[in-house]
């Protein structure tokens, strides 16, 4: 039984079995059962404006609540900031520009040094990197975030969820840690959902280096922040999701697409799977 048949067998309104339990007896990860974020952002005005923030953050996203207010309403959408502010703080979008007291950290969580500066990152399994990202339906919106190998830019995992807890990220972390070889560092941003012990506890576990972005620096994990331009580009904005099954089906198909048929002008030509396994095996397992 297929991922998205088990989501369709979990009954929401079940007065026996908590979706927690209905998801363990399913063999799911909690976060594979999914119920559009509607109450947080109601009606199809918030929704479009969702797109037009997302779209323009894509281009240029040093934009603040208080640019992207400006880039609207010059569009001839009259909105408030606040509101503006609201949207993406739901979406998790923040300006990339530094900040004032950028040093302040959540309580309780430990923040690793960035490992990558000058380093030449030649090998797979050398660089492992993961990111978050905002997805549109056209009822509500999820979370997407991939594990992805540095020097290859093959997509080893990835998740969706309703929330922004750290349980879907984990879950993507060891379904790649799994199926792939151990890599030497994993980088990601200085997020609550890396930060956690859950996160960086099993890198612990498995003698991996931690290395986390400077605050306010896009650049330093640019290849997945490319990975989603590339994603929404090419499929998200493309098509109009109804359901989370129809996405994870289509995301399914694009990741296939994207490691194994996308060819990289960065790789030279070749794709993101024959760089990492090798043009023999590349083609054997498209």
């Amino acid at each position: 039984m297929s991922v998205s048949e088990k989501v369709k067998c979990i009954e929401g309104r079940n007065k026996t079995l908590s979706i927690s339990r209905q998801c363990e007896l399913l063999q799911l990860p909690r976060s594979s059962y999914y119920r559009p974020r509607l109450s947080l952002a109601k009606g199809p005005e918030n929704l479009e404006l969702m797109r037009l923030i997302d779209e323009e953050f894509l281009r240029h996203p040093f934009y603040g609540s208080r640019k992207m207010t400006d880039y609207l309403n010059r569009k001839g959408i009259a909105v408030n900031r606040k509101r503006i502010q609201r949207l993406m703080r739901l979406m998790g979008l923040e300006s990339v520009a530094p900040k004032p007291n950028t040093s302040r950290q959540r309580k309780g969580h430990k923040v690793y040094p960035y490992l990558l500066k000058k380093m030449p990152i030649t090998e797979p399994d050398q660089v492992w990197c993961s990111d978050i990202t905002y997805i549109r339906l056209a009822h509500g919106f999820v979370y997407l975030t991939a594990v992805m190998d540095w020097a290859s830019r093959y997509v080893l995992s990835w998740e969706v969820s309703v929330t922004m807890d750290d349980d879907f990220c984990v879950n993507a972390l060891k379904s790649a840690l799994r199926k792939h070889q151990t890599p030497v560092i994993f980088n990601t941003d200085q997020g609550a959902q890396y930060t956690g012990k859950a996160f960086t506890g099993a890198l612990k576990d498995h003698g991996v280096q931690i290395s986390m972005d400077g605050k306010g620096r896009c650049m330093d994990n640019i290849f997945i922040e490319r990975l989603w331009r590339s994603v929404k580009y090419e499929k998200i904005f493309l098509e109009e999701f109804e359901t989370v099954p129809e996405l994870l089906s289509g995301l399914k198909e694009y990741f296939k697409f994207y490691n194994f048929e996308r060819p990289h002008q960065s790789l030279v030509g070749n794709t993101p799977a024959e760089i990492y396994w090798g043009s023999e095996v590349a083609r054997k397992a498209a």
